[in-house]
């Protein structure tokens, strides 16, 4: 179901031998270290990336992730393949279908073809799908591939020390 990835990441690992990657609220050097520190080996970062300058999505999608607060965005379509999405008509629409009690057919229909790449690639805020993490309500600024990676390893780091110097 709906299970956090800071209570998944340590049910996974310890469930598996293999390397567990987290991903989903990742978006920062804390919670990277955070991931760790429960049992991830490392981590995957998507939302923190659509604000960087060399991201292909349209600038009016990536001005409205850095504008977005918390509880702005809702985990929907879960019957076709759940997705989080930013509230707009578009969302709006699916969320009226879900209470006229709209088939997963119906949802096919209402979802379309090429929506996302109307929402994210072609920056209709409106009516496109507008995929992105709740993390996006930490994102304030659209930056540089380098200088995202930049902030995130120093941000790791510093709070990496602060953990070792912890004392109970």
């Amino acid at each position: 179901e709906e299970i956090t990835t800071m209570c998944l990441i340590p049910m996974i690992a310890g469930s598996v031998d293999i390397p567990v990657i987290a991903a989903g609220g990742i978006g920062s050097g804390k919670a990277m270290l955070a991931a760790m520190v429960l049992g991830a080996d490392g981590v995957q970062i998507g939302s923190r990336f659509i604000a960087s300058e060399e991201c292909s999505a349209h600038i009016n999608f990536k001005n409205k992730v850095v504008s977005v607060d918390e509880g702005e965005t809702d985990l929907t379509l879960k019957e076709l393949t759940p997705v989080r999405l930013m509230k707009n008509d578009f969302h709006q629409k699916i969320q009226n279908a879900y209470t006229n009690n709209v088939s997963k057919e119906g949802l096919i229909d209402l979802l379309g073809k090429g929506r996302a790449k109307k929402g994210m690639f072609e920056g209709d805020l409106i009516e496109g799908e507008l995929e992105v993490g709740q993390v996006s309500a930490m994102i304030k600024e659209i930056m540089p591939v380098s200088e995202i990676m930049s902030k995130i390893i120093e941000e790791f780091e510093q709070e990496k020390n602060k953990i070792s110097n912890l004392k109970l």
